[in-house]
């Protein structure tokens, strides 16, 4: 049995292997030697793991396709550009000012959406009914009167966004929690931020089940959150 096909079989057991010990981690696994290029992580689930609520077809493309056609687009910007291409995605978009203007976009474009993506596949897991967990519930719970208001925060936040881009559940750089929205494929690292649950609300994510119902989108994909993830990365972001 080769590595990918451990991967893909494992299901939920080997979702449980991927928990960051840094926030930093979550990235810099698919960033290889200095000379190498980024790499399209695999998923740690298979691609049918998440049905009924995020179909086959759709991971397929936006895994496959789409988050490969980011890295191979990072790869390219960053050609030539030795120094910068050693550094993982996520020490690239906190240093976002520090990129040459003539590749700084196409960094923001496609390392923010390697970077986006590569969180979103590892805080979903095929179990079903997963809740908020730890001390990230209390953040929660502290930060927003309760997980029901948060929860209600976030889910205005992704309806209400305009067009293309991310909801998302941030540790900003007062070790607080904010739920906002980027645009694009803009990421809450260039900010400073360390995300620890985002949702994509391009249309690509769901348009192939859910057509224009984004809220349906939404409520499905709040049943394959990867709780445990995201408290792991909450308390590496706070230093835990």
């Amino acid at each position: 049995m080769n590595r990918r096909d451990f991967l893909m079989k494992g299901g939920t057991a080997v979702a449980g292997m991927f928990l960051a010990s840094s926030p930093l981690n979550l990235y810099a696994a698919h960033h290889e030697a200095a000379e190498t290029a980024h790499t399209l992580p695999e998923l740690p689930y298979a691609y049918d793991a998440l049905e009924p609520h995020i179909d086959t077809l759709t991971m397929k493309i936006h895994h496959g396709k789409h988050h490969q056609g980011y890295v191979n687009k990072l790869n390219a910007a960053l050609k030539g550009h030795d120094e910068l291409m050693k550094m993982p995605v996520a020490e690239l978009l906190r240093n976002i000012d520090k990129v040459p203007m003539d590749i700084r976009q196409a960094v923001i474009n496609s390392g923010g959406g390697h970077a986006n993506h590569t969180l979103f596949w590892r805080t979903m897991t095929p179990n079903k009914g997963s809740k908020p967990t730890g001390e990230v519930l209390e953040a929660i719970e502290s930060t927003f009167g309760s997980n029901q208001a948060g929860s209600e925060l976030f889910d205005k936040t992704a309806l209400t966004h305009f067009g293309s881009g991310w909801a998302w559940l941030v540790v900003d750089e007062k070790k607080k929690l904010q739920i906002y929205a980027t645009t694009n494929q803009d990421s809450p690292l260039m900010k400073g931020h360390t995300p620890i649950l985002g949702l994509d609300v391009w249309e690509h994510a769901y348009y192939l089940k859910y057509q224009n119902r984004r809220g349906d989108y939404l409520k499905a994909w709040e049943n394959v959150i990867h709780w445990e993830q995201v408290n792991a990365l909450y308390l590496a972001a706070m230093g835990r």
